[in-house]
């Protein structure tokens, strides 16, 4: 009878944690603590003139062709926003002192170059045209 209470327990927790996760994956959320500040230098490539949106990317990620859809279309919605899609293989000095932890990572950036806010996973439509309007401050 013990081991099925102890089965049952686990089950329980594990379907808690995966709920969990799902309902966060892909939620822009604010990054807390010291704001990164991100450069043309460190991107290797221009900053939006209103806003710009970094995506992590891997080679063999399937949400990060979704993702790099997804994020097309809000720049081509939103004029003065970039898109730049990085290979987090090829740049792990910048995945590392990011903090980037899986592909897809979305970071939102204002105008200056400051993170806003960060969405691990693939995010949804919506949910980056709000956090957008959080960096260009509309």
């Amino acid at each position: 009878m013990t081991g099925l209470a102890v089965v049952l327990v686990t089950l329980a927790v594990a379907t808690l944690v995966g709920v969990i996760v799902r309902r966060r994956n892909g939620v822009p959320r604010d990054v807390g603590g010291d704001v990164e500040r991100l450069t043309t230098g460190d991107l290797g490539a221009p900053l939006g003139e209103r806003a710009t949106l970094v995506q992590f990317s891997s080679a063999f990620c399937q949400p990060c062709r979704a993702t790099r859809r997804i994020l097309s279309e809000v720049t081509a919605m939103v004029p003065g926003v970039a898109h730049l899609e990085i290979d987090a293989e090829s740049r792990l000095d910048l995945v590392r002192s990011l903090n980037i932890m899986r592909t897809p990572t979305v970071l939102i950036l204002d105008a200056s170059g400051r993170v806003v806010k960060r969405a691990s996973g693939q995010p949804r439509k919506a949910d980056v045209i709000g956090a957008l309007g959080l960096a260009v401050g509309e």
